[in-house]
């Protein structure tokens, strides 16, 4: 076990990363079409191929999810994915023709003091291709790389994030996040991540929490008013799943978010989840897939506090700190 959501066999990984314009792509691919599903509960979202996630829809699997930055722009980046998925010859199969079906989640970072003067075209149908020709499997880098490249959050600089789980029936369930919120993942001012209680060996600096928060550590802590933000990520497992039983395991996700960041799911957030399920391994009873999706809470929760203890601040002027800036 690496930690990570290459865990789940059949899954690799990729990233683009410009530090100059402080931003990125991950890709996430699946070895073969995999059933997927997600939910949307921010009030600022932008995604693509979003609805056809919804369990009504016919489409059951994918074969790449994208996560970006570049807001609206950075919805080229699942073109670039498409492009490279189309040249092997992936895709839902239409007549004598393929489609890959590519959904993606994008976060706002466009106003973290990278360099946004590109040309006519954003560049992320580019990097999209670019993440999808690095995609691999086993270790990924985490913090300021890929989709978690311009990330910010209230208190320090946000990044990609990944932790994964077994449960007591030998599942694998594990979870990839860019965490770009518009709340805060520490405590009050202090080090200590609303995550710890969940945090396994030390992965996110073993510090703990305040034996108990005070009333200065619980108030709200956010960018600013008019700032959009958004953390957006994927849970995958190696069970067995209805396309249903992914959809309840991206609102799980949700749950992990609203205990790893205060506030969470704001007006101005765009938070976004998706859920896939490989297959490898036939699901047992019912208390099997409610062990997945309590694990899913917490490999959530301790995926974004990764995702910021390995964040480093982006080289430009005025850049946040990163947590690593501030308490080490």
């Amino acid at each position: 076990m690496l930690n990570l959501l290459t865990d789940i066999e059949g899954i690799s990984v990729g990233h683009a990363t410009d530090l100059e314009l402080g931003s990125g792509v991950t890709a996430i691919v699946f070895d073969e079409p995999t059933v997927a599903s997600g939910s949307v509960l921010g009030g600022a979202p932008g995604g693509r191929e979003t609805a056809l996630l919804d369990p009504s829809m016919m489409v059951e699997q994918v074969d790449a999810i994208v996560l970006s930055g570049g807001s609206a722009f950075g919805l080229d980046a699942a073109g670039g994915v498409q492009s490279g998925l189309r040249s092997v010859g992936r895709g839902f199969k239409v007549g004598d023709t393929a489609v890959p079906i590519v959904p993606q989640a994008i976060l706002m970072d466009l106003l973290n003091g990278g360099n946004k003067n590109w040309s006519l075209h954003a560049p992320y149908r580019d990097m999209g291709y670019q993440a999808w020709q690095a995609a691999a499997k086993g270790a990924f880098a985490l913090g300021t790389v890929g989709a978690g490249t311009g990330a910010t959050t209230a208190t320090v600089k946000g990044g990609l994030g990944s932790a994964s789980a077994k449960t007591s029936g030998g599942y694998t369930i594990a979870c990839i996040v860019a965490v770009n919120a518009m709340g805060s993942p520490t405590i009050g001012t202090g080090p200590h991540f609303w995550s710890a209680p969940f945090e396994q060996n030390s992965e996110f600096g073993g510090l703990g929490q305040p034996e108990r928060p005070t009333s200065a550590d619980i108030a709200m802590r956010i960018k600013g008013i008019d700032i959009t933000a958004t953390t957006i990520g994927m849970v995958a497992t190696d069970a067995v799943l209805t396309k249903a039983q992914a959809h309840r395991l991206s609102v799980m996700a949700h749950d992990g978010l609203a205990r790893a960041v205060l506030p969470a799911h704001l007006p101005a957030d765009g938070d976004t989840f998706f859920a896939a399920a490989t297959g490898r391994k036939p699901l047992g009873d019912l208390a099997d897939f409610m062990e997945l999706c309590h694990l899913t809470t917490i490999v959530t929760a301790r995926a974004i506090a990764r995702g910021v203890f390995e964040a480093t601040a982006l080289p430009n002027k005025d850049a946040q700190p990163a947590w690593r800036d501030k308490f080490i």
